[in-house]
């Protein structure tokens, strides 16, 4: 890897230093967010695992037995919290679903691989609590931000009877990935991230989700923001194409950036807002059995 390589690496992965005014975007994200919690009801800080960052925030839909969406944030991995994105949570509660916001320890502290097994240990936490939380265990869908969407991609990749037996293969119904790294290998030669990630030759293949077969045919649908660097659109076409099969939909974001891509995934009657409500709405619907499904129509 050349400097110039490196340095390229370093530019295109640098979505803050792209948006100058990425500081007016957080803090309008923590004051939203803020309100939120003030005004909708919620369960904050459930346990999921041991560590002090295995916790997550559950906001209940209206209804019982509600699919269940679990959102998992970005910040490379190494900051952010999921107190800061609670303002997602209502345009989905509004919509009839539950909501869960995850949380996991940051890097340097952990590595990312620990990072995605602190993600396992949420997600089925959350399956194995469904009736005390009273949604449907069988509809359970993921979306995830930037690195967020990085470890939602590997939750469509998990074998998740190996890592526990009880749990079903297809645990996951489906997924929306936004702004997502898929493949890891340009992020360890980006200098300033991977200070603190810490990534080695040797944890790429294990660690990219693009490198790897959908562990069972869950639908998910892509975006990336138009205003978003070469590489971000790269990597999300590079998850569209491994996974071919059960990629439903790229949603056109051209006035979007790598942080204003969230606003829209919030903001009722936007496309990727509706797209995702629409995956949300089918994904799990249990299927007729074959005696009970109507004649194919030729």
């Amino acid at each position: 890897m050349s400097t110039n390589q490196a340095e390229y690496f370093s530019q295109q992965y640098n979505a803050r230093a792209a948006i100058p005014d990425h500081p007016r975007i957080f803090t309008r994200w923590v004051k939203d967010s803020a309100t939120v919690r003030r005004s909708h009801a919620a369960l904050f800080d459930l346990t999921y695992g041991e560590a002090s960052g295995e916790r997550l925030d559950f906001f209940p839909a209206p209804k019982s037995g509600a699919p269940l969406l679990v959102f998992i944030h970005g910040g490379w991995w190494r900051s952010l919290d999921k107190s800061d994105f609670s303002f997602v949570a209502p345009a989905f509660t509004r919509a009839g679903f539950n909501v869960a916001l995850t949380n996991y320890s940051l890097a340097p502290e952990v590595s990312i691989a620990e990072i995605v097994r602190q993600q396992l240990r949420a997600m089925a936490w959350l399956y194995r609590h469904a009736d005390a939380y009273d949604f449907d265990a069988q509809r359970i869908v993921v979306a995830g931000h930037s690195a967020g969407a990085h470890l939602a991609a590997m939750m469509l990749a998990a074998l998740w009877p190996s890592f526990d037996p009880e749990l079903p293969a297809d645990l996951v119904k489906a997924a929306v990935l936004m702004s997502g790294i898929y493949d890891l290998e340009p992020v360890r030669h980006a200098g300033f991230v991977n200070v603190d990630l810490k990534l080695t030759e040797n944890d790429i293949a294990p660690l990219s989700p693009a490198a790897m077969p959908q562990a069972h045919a869950a639908p998910f649908i892509t975006a990336v923001g138009g205003l978003e660097s070469d590489e971000f659109k790269r990597q999300n076409g590079l998850i569209a194409a491994a996974w071919q099969a059960n990629h439903r939909a790229d949603i056109a974001l051209p006035d979007t950036n790598h942080l204003t891509i969230c606003d829209a995934f919030a903001t009722p009657g936007h496309p990727l807002h509706e797209a995702s409500i629409k995956l949300i709405s089918e994904a799990g619907v249990s299927r007729m059995a074959p005696e009970e499904a109507p004649a194919q129509q030729i």
